[in-house]
């Protein structure tokens, strides 16, 4: 039923459905979670969200195929990202426009890693 849901998020976005699997790959090695797919987004998930993959193009005209959105204690300083918000106490929502899959290294792989950890 998940990969049901998985498939229709990723209708006819190939580019998108393949940053996804590799996301979801680099996931899968920090350990047991869940993976929660919605109208506008697809969670990994803990005890709360951790990771958060959604389609700018479904929204607005974008030529990028994937956002991972990661939800940190902290903020991060880095140029990788196209937007940092601070929607409540203690977390910390950073953009990562993703167009190639060589760019879920091991820096996103250690930040991947800290929301994890951070989402109990």
């Amino acid at each position: 039923m998940q990969q049901l849901a998985v498939d229709r998020y990723f209708d006819g976005a190939l580019a998108a459905r393949g940053l996804y699997e590799a996301a979801e790959r680099m996931a899968a090695g920090l350990g047991p979670h869940e993976i929660r797919v919605g109208r506008s987004q697809i969670s990994f998930r803990r005890r709360r969200g951790f990771a958060y993959l959604w389609r700018p193009g479904l929204y607005v005209k974008s030529s990028i195929p994937l956002v991972l959105s990661l939800a940190l204690p902290r903020n991060l300083d880095s140029p990788r990202f196209k937007q940092i918000v601070h929607p409540s106490p203690g977390t910390w929502m950073h953009h990562l426009e993703l167009t190639d899959g060589n760019q879920l290294d091991a820096e996103v792989q250690d930040w991947m890693r800290e929301a994890y950890n951070a989402a109990g």
